[in-house]
């Protein structure tokens, strides 16, 4: 009798946390969908007569586009690092009094030129689950391809100090990076992905993400921003015929495309991770 009481019990807690889960998992992909349904309808607002305007504007020379993904109002937190690099690299090419808003775009943009190639850099003033929003939009308006769209952001499975460039794939759990594979409807644009590593102990995911970096870890960040432009000014610099090289982009041929490519990586000194990881 008491084992088929004992039975019973572990049969409802097993049920209990199966449903719990399930709700979880309603919630999780729930979100999401509310998330591409939002990105759909923002996207509506598409200005096509201005898209053909811009693409007068632009037809000399290629152009690529580079973006920091981030929220609004937070910048110096460690999601929204992609936007301090993108600060950086405006400041290295000596632009950094050029920001202006573009309601066309939903963010900010500077236009610029790296060895004859145009271009154009953007912060989204959209929350990081629908930044994808802007980016499709500014993509559309100065004619540029998915394929020359560069994605900065934060990387959570990398400790500060370390950045990668990925060339294209699944977003890993990415909702700003999610944002732009759904509205560009590909994943080939390739990524800087800076590292900011995991919280220790107890501390949050998502408090970890949104706080900002201790005194220690600005330290190293100095140097991420450093190193983190020179990748980019390199990526950049890249002769257009490796470029034309590459298949065109689809929805489908980016996963495949991405998995034989490798990811770059560069990170500072051993001195500086250790200082990091310790933070």
């Amino acid at each position: 009798m008491g084992r088929m009481k004992k039975v019973t019990v572990l049969s409802r807690f097993c049920g209990n946390l199966y449903l719990f889960f399930m709700k979880l998992l309603n919630i999780v992909t729930m979100r999401r969908l509310l998330t591409r349904v939002l990105n759909r309808v923002l996207l509506s607002e598409l200005f096509t007569p201005l898209m053909g305007i811009e693409a007068e504007i632009h037809t000399q020379g290629r152009r690529k586009l580079v973006v920091g993904l981030g929220n609004p109002g937070m910048e110096g937190t460690r999601h929204s690092v992609g936007m301090a690099v993108l600060g950086a690299l405006a400041a290295r090419l000596g632009v950094a009094d050029r920001w202006r808003g573009d309601k066309h775009v939903s963010g900010e943009v500077i236009v610029s030129e790296v060895q004859q190639t145009h271009v154009v850099l953007l912060r989204p003033r959209l929350l990081m689950n629908i930044n994808g929003v802007s980016v499709a939009k500014a993509a559309g308006k100065y004619g540029i391809r998915p394929e020359d769209i560069l994605l900065v952001h934060d990387e959570l499975d990398k400790p500060l100090g370390k950045i990668v460039i990925k060339h294209g794939g699944s977003a890993r759990g990415h909702n700003g990076v999610r944002s732009c594979v759904d509205c560009l409807q590909t994943d080939v644009m390739p990524r800087l992905r800076v590292g900011i590593g995991r919280p220790t102990g107890k501390t949050p995911v998502e408090r970890h993400v949104l706080g900002r970096f201790s005194s220690e870890e600005k330290k190293v960040l100095e140097s991420v921003l450093v190193q983190s432009v020179d990748l980019l000014l390199s990526q950049l610099s890249q002769e257009d015929s490796q470029q034309e090289s590459q298949p065109p982009s689809s929805p489908a041929g980016g996963r495949q495309a991405a998995q034989k490519r490798k990811e770059t990586e560069r990170s500072s000194s051993p001195a500086e991770i250790s200082a990091a990881t310790q933070c």
